[in-house]
């Protein structure tokens, strides 16, 4: 008998430690299986092993050999040791799984699943039996092989296990359809003649199907071949190829009409495949069903050691150029988030407004802008349930879509997509400046003049920054800087922190230590805190960068959650940090309430904010609630929104959640809210003034592009029930520390 068996080559690069936890000896353990079978005799099984570089034994990070267990049918990198964050240990090997169907069916109908394991031993010291006692899985990611993916695919496959044990390992996988010969023993029934022919019948449909898919496997890899070596610039000899007798115009006596056996390998097998395939349901196919036997299996054979002739091309082209290819398949991969992940993404385009918001202006000073007559905004409705209701009906929308790709399926997010946070976007698209007075707009003429103000103040104020250079090969150093909340830890944010190094790995960052435990005083005082540890930090990464080289510019993120979001805008405005301001460049802004607590609706979480007022005193507490002055015009927040914190970022990003209870919507949207669209005591006035201010620096100048972006993350929180923590409002605050897939969105 002839069968096919898919073969999966996955190449291990190397493992990049993001955030383990704890020191010790690792493992990497690969195993593969049907999807929808159980069984454990159809399980993957390792048939071979390349080690492209040969690992250091002598060096106290490796320790033992690669394994292949017979009983579980897995593979096993050699231990290796990790001591410190951003440490990489190469691995550089390739092993190739076959496996075999229970049931060989064209199209295919079956999933694979590979799993990865991560095995831990705490142990430090390098001992002979420690590959025998790596057997605790600290972490597993499966991956989802698609039934489309099965006939060929060549795609990267990024390993980061979990949330508590953040790595990347860079892997790239190959599949490819080959035939594969063996001897099976049939039992001879009781009245052979009476199945017989029955038997002979099923037999040939699938070795037709079998024609027809090795024919479509050879033609994919090829075409494979051909664009992995256009991408990396490695060309392929096709005449050699060509010149293989397996391509030989003597092997055209197989009857199959009109094959193009002659010429360029590449036309070969596209329009071999391209005849195989083309006669619609090959199971009924006449003309192969009229073949003989031996001509059957003979161009069986044919197109069978073909596929594996090309197969075996493509190991030695992977061999000689593996980080080139894997590369390009990681650059593919990137690109292709976007599309594929867009099912969990609603992306839209909203403008921004260009008076004030709801003003309502006194008749005998207005001036229409530009003839046209301004609109106070009307909110229909709270604007928290209705971008809750949205987000609900695309998550049922979510219920009834077939998910089909043939894309590597990551099972932490495919796994479960009814659970996977839904991100709706909102991309303002700026409008011009308006003046002071709120009644006029910049002419062209004075956003102009205003623009190369500022431009000459930056350059003088550049100067001032001693190590920044103008030369274009210097570096450019990027700092991003983590501000936890009230009551928080500099490692609140770590999740978001590991998911920005996935994006860029050369970044710098600095999870903000100088205010834990000191959340409850004054804002200012925290502010000028963190801007002194912000200079310092980013004075020690200019002098480690210009030691070693030129430092060309700097960018310089910062990411807040809730309360720290108040405290690194504070930090902004202390004087240190003056010669800074020009390098600012994204902001992210974890549901923070820019705007305070003027208008909150939420009467439990409002009590809470009076018990503590009077019970501990929290400043604060009270300058969030604007009740540290009796005028509000001399509140903290008001005047902070008056010290223009955001205008010198090139990117804005704007998280929340209508599920927060802790964060007003609006407030952490920097957007009007229904309660104070109607308001027009001096309550009203005010919230319409801090708002204003804020959107006015956020508005970009037409000399300098930016990016102003509200991003709504609503979490599933069915798991949590009825809790205190999801009636209050607290859970969704919660979940954008413990929960990294919206940021792998977003970011």
């Amino acid at each position: 008998m002839l069968e096919a068996v898919h073969e999966v080559a996955i190449y291990i690069h190397r493992f990049h430690n993001l955030d383990l936890f704890q020191q010790g000896w690792y493992q990497i353990k690969v195993t593969m299986r049907w999807e929808d079978d159980d069984d454990s005799g159809l399980l993957g099984t390792p048939a071979r092993v390349f080690q492209y570089e040969a690992p250091d034994l002598d060096s106290d990070y490796v320790c033992g050999l690669w394994r292949i267990d017979d009983v579980d049918h897995s593979f096993s990198t050699h231990p290796f040791r990790i001591k410190y964050a951003k440490q990489d240990i190469l691995l550089s090997m390739m092993v190739t799984f076959n496996l075999s169907p229970s049931k060989f069916q064209v199209p295919f109908t079956s999933a694979v699943i590979l799993t990865f394991e991560l095995l831990y031993n705490p142990v430090l010291e390098c001992r002979g039996d420690i590959q025998d006692s790596l057997d605790n899985t600290a972490a597993v990611h499966e991956f989802r092989l698609p039934p489309e993916a099965l006939l060929g695919l060549h795609a990267y496959c990024p390993v980061h296990f979990d949330a508590f044990h953040a790595v990347l390992v860079d892997i790239t996988v190959h599949v490819s359809l080959l035939k594969m010969d063996y001897t099976s023993s049939q039992k001879v029934p009781s009245d052979p003649t009476a199945v017989k022919d029955g038997i002979r019948e099923y037999d040939k449909s699938m070795q037709v199907m079998l024609v027809h898919a090795l024919s479509s496997s050879s033609a994919i890899l090829l075409e494979d071949l051909e664009r992995l070596s256009q991408a990396i610039d490695q060309p392929i000899d096709m005449e050699d190829i060509a010149s293989n007798e397996l391509f030989s115009p003597s092997r055209s006596d197989l009857e199959v009409p009109d094959i193009e056996v002659s010429g360029e390998i590449s036309s070969q097998i596209r329009n071999f495949s391209k005849k195989l395939n083309g006669a619609g349901d090959f199971q009924n196919d006449e003309f192969f069903h009229s073949l003989s036997e031996v001509k059957l299996l003979e161009l069986i054979d044919l197109i069978g050691n073909q596929a594996l002739y090309l197969w075996s091309i493509f190991l030695k082209f992977h061999r000689a150029n593996k980080r080139k290819i894997l590369e390009f398949l990681c650059n593919q991969w990137a690109i292709d988030r976007k599309s594929e992940w867009s099912i969990w993404m609603v992306h839209s385009k909203v403008k921004m407004p260009e008076q004030y918001i709801g003003c309502l202006v006194d008749e005998s000073s207005y001036q229409p802008v530009h003839g046209r007559p301004e609109i106070p905004q009307k909110i229909t409705g709270d604007p928290a349930e209705n971008a809750a209701k949205r987000a609900e009906v695309h998550r049922q929308s979510i219920a009834k879509m077939m998910i089909v790709n043939k894309s590597i399926q990551d099972m932490h997010i495919y796994g479960d997509p009814l659970h996977i946070p839904v991100v709706i976007v909102e991309q303002a698209i700026n409008a011009p400046i308006r003046s002071t007075n709120g009644n006029s707009n910049f002419s062209r003429l004075d956003h102009k003049v205003e623009n190369s103000k500022l431009q000459g103040f930056r350059t003088d104020r550049g100067n001032a920054l001693s190590g920044v250079s103008t030369h274009p090969n210097g570096r450019v150093l990027k700092i991003v800087v983590f501000v936890h909340g009230f009551q928080g830890h500099h490692l609140d944010l770590r999740l978001i922190r590991n998911q920005w190094l996935l994006m860029d790995p050369k970044v710098e960052f600095l999870m903000s230590e100088v205010n834990e435990e000191k959340t409850s005083g004054d804002f200012r005082e925290m502010g000028q805190r963190l801007a002194k540890e912000v200079v310092s930090f980013v004075k020690k990464k200019m002098d480690k960068v210009t030691r070693s080289g030129i430092l060309r510019t700097i960018k310089l993120s910062f990411v807040g959650h809730s309360i720290g979001n108040i405290i690194l805008r504070t930090a902004l405005t202390d004087s240190i940090m003056e010669p800074y301001l020009e390098y600012l460049h994204t902001y992210l802004s974890v549901s923070g309430p820019h705007l305070g607590y003027l208008y909150s609706s939420n009467s439990l979480f409002n009590g809470g904010l009076w018990l503590m007022k009077k019970l501990k005193g929290t400043p604060c507490i009270h300058q969030l609630t604007f009740t540290d002055d009796p005028d509000l015009e001399n509140t903290f927040l008001y005047k902070l929104c008056k010290q223009r914190t955001l205008e010198n970022f090139r990117n804005v990003i704007l998280l929340s959640s209508p599920q927060d209870g802790y964060v007003p919507y609006h407030s952490a949207r920097i957007e009007m809210c229904s309660a104070s669209s109607g308001d027009h005591s001096k309550k009203g006035r005010v919230f319409l003034e801090m708002l204003n201010e804020c959107l006015d620096q956020i508005r970009a100048r037409s000399s300098e592009p930016r990016v102003f972006m509200r991003c709504d993350v609503n979490f599933d929180l069915s798991l949590q029930g009825k809790s205190i923590d999801t009636i209050i409002g607290r859970a969704a605050h919660i979940e954008f520390l413990d929960s990294d897939i919206f940021a792998k969105f977003i970011i």
